[in-house]
C-alpha cells in the first residue's frame, strides 16, 4: 500500500484520467438529456425524422448508454483515486459502449439519417473507451493502482 502512496505517476496519467472523468460526466449529461427528453432536448432536432429516431431509441440501448457513461464515470473516479476497481468498471463501460455502438451503426437507420458523419462520434467514444481501459490495465500491471 505504501508503494502506491510514494510512487509518483507520470503527468500524462493524471491528464488522461481527469479528461476521462470530464468526458464521462458529459456523457452522463447527454444520457440524462436523452432519457428525460425535455423540450430543450427536442429543440436540438429540428428535423422530425431525426427526432423520431432519437425518441424511439429502444430501452435496451438506453440501458447500454447508461451503463457506458455511469460505469465510465465511476471507473474514471477509480483511476483518480488509484483503486483496483478502475479496470472492471471501465470494462463494463466498454461493453455498454459496444452494445450502443452496434445498435447505432448496424441496427438503427442512423447512417441514413446522419450520413457518414454518424460514424465519427461513436468511433471516438469507442476508441477513448479502449484508451481509458488500457490505462487502467497498464496502471494495474505497473502497480500504480491496487
Amino acid at each position: 500500500m505504501s508503494k502506491i502512496v510514494k510512487q509518483k505517476l507520470p503527468i500524462w496519467y493524471w491528464i488522461i484520467a481527469a479528461f476521462a472523468l470530464l468526458w464521462n460526466a458529459l456523457g452522463i449529461y447527454k444520457y440524462l438529456q436523452h432519457a428525460y427528453q425535455t423540450e430543450a432536448f427536442k429543440a436540438l432536432y429540428p428535423d422530425l425524422e431525426t427526432l423520431t429516431m432519437v425518441i424511439n431509441t429502444p430501452d435496451w440501448v438506453m440501458a447500454a448508454f447508461a451503463t457506458a457513461v455511469f460505469f465510465g464515470f465511476l471507473g474514471s473516479v477509480a483511476l483518480l483515486l488509484r483503486t483496483k476497481w478502475a479496470k472492471p468498471l471501465l470494462l463494463i463501460s466498454l461493453i455498454g459502449i459496444t452494445i450502443q455502438l452496434t445498435y447505432n451503426l448496424f441496427i438503427s437507420n442512423a447512417l441514413e439519417v446522419y450520413g457518414p458523419g454518424a460514424i465519427i462520434m461513436p468511433m471516438m467514444v469507442l476508441v477513448f473507451g479502449f484508451v481509458i481501459f488500457y490505462l487502467a490495465k497498464k496502471a494495474e500491471s505497473k502497480g500504480w493502482i491496487l
